[in-house]
């Protein structure tokens, strides 16, 4: 068999095109996986440098949070809202002193111009400037100079009844208790007798003429009714009569004298006689 050069040439050609191309094409597959390997790589680096910069975020904002001090932001801000409070309320509670402050001042002020001048001759202008307030500030205290009148009935009141319960917190008969309760109440009555002339005729304790009063006056009459009853249980005391009408009784009495001694300023007895006369009439009709 002879071998043509010719076409051995051929097939040398055709062989190592082939073996040519077979290179060629694993190159390319493995350039191929290659640059799928590197991809991967990067969208792994971009992944994982998201993670991280998502993971740096949350601790900056954690870190943010802490105030200096190692304080969470959100406790400090509670602890500065509860000073804060604090302080509202300590401002709040000085305004307050300040407001019952002056108008304790404007109280003391007009009773002493009543006791020097007289009721009628004390107008809401001697007030102000002896205390050199303006007319304003008065009325945003007292509407007028007779509600300052009101403001001692009530205080009267609330005299009488720490007098009765100091009197309900002693052994001693109910005649003890009762003469010593009304003496007392007329001297300190007779003391400042301008005043309290002014105090009557103004109806500034009358529960009737001032219904603001009714309550300040309901508890000292109940505290009268307590020591009468007690009386009536110690036998000291008629049962006959019930302790509600008994009290009434020694109550009219007492506002009867102390009017009537108010308007007649020309009088032979002193109102502590006609106190002590009272008292004596009821004690003696109130007898079992």
């Amino acid at each position: 068999m002879h071998w043509n050069e010719q076409s051995g040439g051929t097939g040398l050609r055709l062989g190592l095109i082939s073996s040519g191309a077979c290179k060629f094409a694993l190159v390319t597959i493995m350039l191929g996986r290659l640059s799928k390997y590197a991809l991967g790589i990067a969208s792994d680096a971009r992944s994982g440098g998201t993670a991280i910069m998502r993971r740096t975020k949350v601790a900056l904002r954690r870190s943010s949070s802490i105030a200096p001090g190692g304080h969470n932001k959100s406790e400090s801000s509670k602890t500065s809202g509860d000073h804060g409070h604090l302080e509202k309320g300590k401002i709040g509670g000085l305004r307050e002193r300040k407001k019952a402050r002056l108008r304790q001042q404007i109280i003391e002020t007009a009773l002493h111009l009543f006791r020097q001048r007289g009721y009628e001759n004390t107008r809401i202008d001697d007030i102000v400037q002896t205390l050199e307030i303006s007319q304003p500030t008065f009325f945003r205290y007292f509407p007028s100079k007779d509600a300052v009148l009101r403001e001692v009935g009530r205080r009267a009141f609330a005299r009488q009844a720490e007098s009765l319960k100091s009197e309900l917190s002693v052994r001693a008969t109910t005649e003890q208790r009762l003469r010593r309760f009304y003496e007392t109440l007329g001297n300190v009555t007779e003391v400042g007798r301008p005043l309290w002339q002014a105090v009557i005729l103004a109806g500034a304790m009358d529960p009737v003429r001032s219904p603001e009063l009714r309550g300040a006056e309901a508890a000292t009459v109940s505290l009268l009714r307590d020591i009468i009853s007690e009386g009536q249980k110690n036998g000291e005391i008629t049962g006959d009569f019930p302790v509600v009408h008994l009290a009434e009784f020694m109550e009219g009495l007492f506002n009867t004298v102390v009017r009537q001694w108010a308007v007649d300023l020309t009088g032979p007895h002193k109102l502590t006689e006609r106190v002590r006369n009272a008292v004596e009439f009821f004690l003696r009709g109130a007898r079992p």
